[in-house]
C-alpha cells in the first residue's frame, strides 16, 4: 500500500489514533497534542499506510531577531518495520517546504552522536554535520 504524509492540525489530530511501534519516543498526551498544533510556529507531518501512522516529524520556527528564522526539526521517528523505504526522506521534504512557506532559510537538526543511522540519514538529506556541544537539565 502506498504511504501518504499529512500535515497534522487541529482538524485532523484523529490520524493519531492508530499508532506502529516505534513512532514516538513516548505515548501522545492528546492534551498537548492539542497545544502543539495551535501553534502556529510548530508542525507535526505523519506518514500513513493503511490507517496506521508508520512515521513522523515535527519542528518549529525558531524566530531570530538579528536574521531570519531558522527551521528546527525536533524529532524524526519511522516505525522499524518501515525503515528504509524513502518515508522519512518524504517527511523530511515535507517539513522543509513547510519551513520555507514559514520564511525560514537555514534548518537544523541535532542527535547523539553515536546514532549511527540518524547520522547517515541526516548526511544523504545533505545536512552537514558540525560539531557543538549541548547541555541538559531537567527542570522537574
Amino acid at each position: 500500500m502506498a504511504v501518504s504524509i499529512h500535515h497534522i492540525s487541529a482538524r485532523n489530530t484523529e490520524l493519531l489514533a492508530r499508532v506502529a511501534p516505534d513512532v514516538f519516543d513516548e505515548p501522545i498526551q492528546y492534551d498537548r497534542l492539542s497545544a502543539y498544533v495551535a501553534d502556529a510556529r510548530h508542525a507535526l507531518f505523519v506518514a500513513m499506510e493503511d490507517g496506521v501512522v508508520v512515521g513522523h516529524i515535527r519542528g518549529n520556527v525558531h524566530l531570530q531577531p538579528d536574521r531570519a528564522s531558522d527551521l528546527y526539526i525536533d524529532n524524526l521517528g519511522t516505525a522499524s518495520s518501515h525503515q528504509r523505504r524513502g518515508i522519512a526522506a518524504s517527511m523530511m521534504q515535507a517539513i522543509l517546504g513547510w519551513g520555507e512557506s514559514q520564511g525560514c532559510t537555514f534548518a537544523w537538526v541535532a542527535t547523539e552522536t553515536d546514532n549511527d543511522g540518524a547520522i547517515g540519514f541526516y548526511g544523504a538529506q545533505e545536512f552537514s554535520q558540525s560539531t557543538i556541544a549541548m547541555f541538559e537539565l531537567e527542570m522537574d
